[in-house]
């Protein structure tokens, strides 16, 4: 409720205050209701298991939930890397920043963002799914992930291990190396700022967004560059949480 409340009321804000109507807070607005997906994808099923005692879900239940998630999780990547984009432009360009991000340039972005990935993530979803499972099928995870998955399969899952890597490549580490690089000029450039003001207002600006970076990509490299790892159910569940619930607002 809390997650719905925070991220519904900086939703709220952003759209009405005409003062809030900028390019970093059109993107604050889009990620908090990716948080507010998030939640909606999870937490009502654990909720219920909780509730009902009952921890059972379907096929094609588990199949929907996994595929949300890796779009949302596309999406949250291609939205950091964006945000990391937005801030190099205010900070290293801010002569320029109101031509380079303008609406147009802002919506297009976001729209890349949301969309990008629904084709990759659908196909990487109907791969996992596609592979034929243990009769016991019960998965050691708090929700339908793809690690748990793969340790239910009865066949070699090598291509599908392989084909996670490449897509988490694609949307995990290039990503963070593209926000990695905007972050490098962004200190650069606040290095040579002559006040000390200046300097820690650049900081700061950045500093949660920079946080959130670090616990989202940290978690998500470790869990799906070796999707079928020996690590403990425990570590992947505390993992998989860090990825898709518990990111700051930045």
């Amino acid at each position: 409720m809390s997650i719905l409340t925070g991220n519904g009321l900086i939703i709220l804000a952003t759209k009405v205050s005409r003062a809030l109507h900028t390019p970093i807070y059109y993107f604050l607005r889009n990620f908090s209701f990716l948080e507010i997906c998030y939640t909606s994808v999870t937490l009502p099923n654990m909720l219920t298991n909780l509730w009902t005692h009952d921890r059972s879900i379907s096929f094609l239940a588990c199949a929907i939930q996994l595929c949300f998630l890796l779009i949302l999780g596309s999406t949250e990547c291609l939205l950091l890397t964006t945000m990391a984009y937005d801030h190099y432009v205010a900070i290293c360009k801010p002569l320029y920043y109101p031509l380079i991000m303008s609406h147009k340039v802002c919506v297009q972005l976001v729209f890349g963002s949301w969309t990008t990935g629904i084709p990759v993530m659908i196909r990487q979803t109907y791969h996992v799914f596609s592979l034929p499972f243990h009769d016991s099928n019960k998965l050691n995870h708090v929700f339908c992930d793809i690690p748990p998955l793969l340790k239910l399969a009865c066949s070699d899952t090598f291509l599908i291990e392989f084909s996670v890597y490449v897509v988490a490549e694609l949307f995990v580490m290039i990503p963070f190396l593209l926000i990695i690089r905007s972050y490098v000029k962004i200190i650069t450039t606040t290095l040579k700022l002559p006040s000390n003001t200046g300097k820690y207002k650049a900081f700061s600006t950045c500093s949660s967004h920079l946080i959130v970076v670090i616990l989202f990509f940290g978690s998500a490299t470790i869990t799906y560059s070796r999707p079928k790892s020996k690590n403990s159910g425990r570590t992947e569940k505390i993992l998989s949480l860090f990825v898709y619930h518990c990111n700051p607002n930045v």
